[in-house]
C-alpha cells in the first residue's frame, strides 16, 4: 500500500542555509572547534619536514647527534597532533550533537502538530522513520563520521601548502590531482545524491507497510491476510535492497576514479621531483617528503571516501529532518481565551478527508453547559469525525465548533479533552503515566482519582501499586483497565467538556457495565459528547443525536426517539435483541 502524500524533503540549498542558521548561535564554539582541527591537521605535517632534513643529513653524512632535535621535534608533533585529533572529534561531536538535539525536538513538536487528516494521508511510517531512523543516521555522521571528514580535508589542504613550501614546483604537481578528484566528485555527485535520496524513502515506505501490518495484526489474522502482508513487505524490503545495491555499485566506481586520480598525483610529483633534483634544484629529502605527504593523504582521503556513502546518507536524512520543520512550524502558543458559558456548539459543520467526499454535511449540535449528549449512527455516520472536530484535533471545512461562542482552536489545551476507542499506556510508573494530566498532582490526588473511577481495587493488587511499571516492557493492563486509566486523566486533568469517542469499546460484555460507571463518574457535572458504541450510554444521555451518512437524521430524547418508531428505534430494538 502506498500513500499519495508524504512530508516534505528540504533541498540541498535548504538544508544548507538552515545549517548556517543553526551554527549562528554557536560561532563562537564552531572556531574553536575550526582551530583545534587545524592544529591537529598542522601537527601531522610537521613529521615530514623532519623527514626531509633527515633524508638530507644522511645523505651529507651528518653525525648522529644531529637525528636527536629531529626525534624531539616528531615527537612532540606527535603528541599534539594526537592530542588536537581526540580534542576535535569531542568538539565537533559535542557541537553536532547539540544542534541535532534541537532539531529532533522541532521534528517531534512539528510531528505532534501535524492535523489528523493529514496524518493518515502521510502514513505513521514516514514520520516514524524521520524521527527515529533518520535522526539516529544523522547522529551516527555527527559522532563518528564528521569528524573524521574534516580532518581529513584540512589535512588534504595543509598537505597541499607543505608541498608548496618545500618547493612551488612540487606543490603544483601535487595539485594535478585535483581536477581528477574533482572529476571524479561531479560524476558521482549528481548521481548518488538521488539514490540516497530514494533510498531513504524506499525505507520510510518500509517502515508504514511494517507499522500497518504491525498494527493491524488481528485484523490481518481474522481475514487470513498473512501471505499477503508477508508479500508486502518483502516487495518494499526488496526495493530498499536493490537501491542499496546499486548506490554501493557506484560507489565502487567513484572509488576507482579517486585510485587513478591518487595514481596520476603520485606519478607526477615523483617525475617533476627526480627531474628537479637532477637540475640540483631541491634536494632529494624534500622530494621523498613531498611523495610521503601525498602519500599521506590516500588513508585519510580513502577514509572520506569510504565514509562518504554514509555521509550522503546522512545528508538525505538531515534533509528529511529540515523538511518537517520547514514545512508546518508548531503553532504559536496562544493565550487561551476566556469563555463565560462551557456550551459546546457545532454549527454547520461540513468536512471532508483527502477524498473529497464531505464526510459530515451541515450538521449542527448543541450541548448545553454540563448536559450529556450522545451521538448514535451506523459505522461510518461521521460520529468520530465530528467527535474529533468538537475536540479539535479536526479543522471543519465549512462551520464551526465553539465552546462559550470560542473557537475550539483558541481554548486552553486543559479546556477540552477527548478519550478515545485506542488508548495508549505509556512505558513507566503508572502513576506517572496518569500525571501526564497534571504533572502537579500529588499521589493522594492520583489515588483519589483512581477511586473515582474505580479503579483503585485493582491498582492497589498491582505489584507496586501505583508505582508498578507498565506499558512497553512492564506490567500489562487489560483493555478496561487501560480506559480506566484514561478517564482518571481525565479527573485529574478536570476539563470543562469531555468527548467519549466509543471509550468503551473495547471493554467486552462482562467489563462494559463498570467501565459506563467508570465512564459517568469521569464526566459528572461536565459538558459531555459520546459517540455511543453501546445504546446503553445513549440511553442514559440527556439527548440523543443520530446520524446517517454524515447529517442528521433524528434528535430527542431516548424516551421520544424510541415512541418516534424511527431510525433510532430500529437500532434500540436490535440492541435488545442482539
Amino acid at each position: 500500500m502506498t500513500h499519495p502524500e508524504i512530508l516534505p524533503v528540504a533541498s540541498g540549498l535548504e538544508t544548507w542555509r538552515w545549517l548556517c542558521a543553526e551554527l549562528k548561535p554557536h560561532r563562537a564554539q564552531a572556531i574553536v572547534t575550526a582551530l583545534v582541527a587545524i592544529v591537529g591537521a598542522a601537527a601531522s605535517i610537521i613529521p615530514f619536514y623532519a623527514m626531509s632534513i633527515l633524508i638530507d643529513k644522511a645523505t651529507e653524512n651528518a653525525p648522529t647527534s644531529a637525528i636527536v632535535p629531529l626525534g624531539v621535534a616528531i615527537t612532540l608533533a606527535a603528541v599534539v597532533g594526537g592530542v588536537a585529533t581526540g580534542w576535535t572529534s569531542y568538539l565537533v561531536s559535542r557541537l553536532g550533537e547539540t544542534i541535532l538535539a534541537d532539531l529532533r525536538e522541532r521534528v517531534v513538536a512539528t510531528a505532534l502538530h501535524i492535523p489528523t487528516e493529514r496524518l493518515e494521508r502521510i502514513g505513521k511510517g514516514d514520520v516514524l522513520s524521520r524521527v527515529g531512523t533518520d535522526v539516529a543516521t544523522v547522529a551516527k555522521a555527527v559522532s563518528s563520521v564528521l569528524p573524521v571528514v574534516i580532518s581529513g580535508l584540512l589535512l588534504g589542504a595543509l598537505s597541499v601548502v607543505a608541498m608548496a613550501g618545500l618547493d612551488w614546483r612540487l606543490g603544483l604537481a601535487g595539485l594535478v590531482a585535483v581536477p581528477a578528484y574533482v572529476l571524479a566528485g561531479r560524476w558521482y555527485l549528481p548521481r548518488s545524491a538521488p539514490r540516497y535520496a530514494q533510498e531513504r524513502r524506499a525505507i520510510g515506505h518500509r517502515s508504514s507497510v511494517l507499522m500497518e501490518s504491525m498494527q493491524g495484526v488481528q485484523t490481518v489474522h481474522a481475514y487470513r491476510l498473512e501471505d499477503t502482508h508477508l508479500r508486502q513487505v518483502d516487495i518494499s524490503s526488496a526495493a530498499v535492497r536493490d537501491i542499496s545495491v546499486n548506490v554501493f555499485a557506484l560507489f565502487t566506481r567513484f572509488v576507482g576514479r579517486v585510485n587513478r586520480a591518487e595514481f596520476l598525483g603520485l606519478s607526477v610529483i615523483l617525475v617533476t621531483g627526480f627531474f628537479l633534483v637532477r637540475a640540483d634544484e631541491v634536494s632529494v629529502g624534500q622530494t621523498a617528503a613531498a611523495a610521503l605527504l601525498f602519500a599521506r593523504l590516500f588513508n585519510p582521503v580513502g577514509m572520506v571516501l569510504f565514509m562518504f556513502d554514509e555521509v550522503q546518507s546522512a545528508n538525505a536524512s538531515l534533509a528529511r529532518l529540515v523538511g518537517v520543520v520547514s514545512d508546518s512550524p508548531p503553532a504559536p502558543n496562544r493565550a487561551a481565551r476566556a469563555v463565560k458559558s462551557t456550551a459546546l456548539e457545532l454549527s454547520n459543520v461540513e468536512f471532508g478527508y483527502d477524498s473529497g467526499v464531505p464526510v459530515v454535511r451541515g450538521v449542527s449540535i448543541g450541548v448545553e453547559a454540563g448536559q450529556r449528549v450522545a451521538l448514535v449512527g451506523a459505522t461510518g455516520a461521521g460520529k468520530s469525525t465530528l467527535a474529533a472536530i468538537a475536540a479539535g484535533l479536526l479543522d471543519p471545512d465549512e462551520g464551526s465548533a465553539t465552546v462559550g461562542g470560542v473557537p475550539v482552536a483558541e481554548l486552553d489545551r486543559g479546556s477540552v479533552a477527548i478519550v478515545s476507542q485506542e488508548v495508549h499506556v505509556f512505558s513507566g510508573p503508572l502513576i506517572e503515566d496518569l500525571r501526564l494530566a497534571r504533572s502537579t498532582a500529588t499521589q493522594q490526588d492520583v489515588l483519589d482519582a483512581l477511586d473515582a473511577v474505580g479503579a483503585r481495587e485493582w491498582v492497589d493488587a498491582l505489584p507496586e501499586g501505583v508505582d508498578t511499571v507498565v506499558g512497553e516492557g512492564g506490567h500489562s493492563l487489560t483493555a478496561s483497565h487501560a480506559q480506566q486509566l484514561a478517564l482518571a486523566r481525565i479527573v485529574l486533568l478536570d476539563p470543562d467538556i469531555v468527548v467519549l469517542d466509543e471509550a468503551t469499546a473495547e471493554a467486552g460484555s462482562l467489563g462494559a457495565r463498570d467501565l459506563e460507571l467508570s465512564a459517568a463518574a469521569a464526566t459528572q457535572g461536565r459538558t459531555t459528547l459520546v459517540v455511543a458504541h453501546r445504546l446503553t450510554q445513549a440511553a442514559t444521555a440527556d439527548r440523543v443525536v443520530v446520524l446517517d451518512r454524515g447529517v442528521v437524521v433524528e434528535e430527542g430524547t431516548h424516551a421520544e426517539l424510541v415512541a418516534a418508531q424511527g431510525r433510532y428505534a430500529q437500532l434500540w430494538t436490535a440492541w435488545e435483541g442482539r
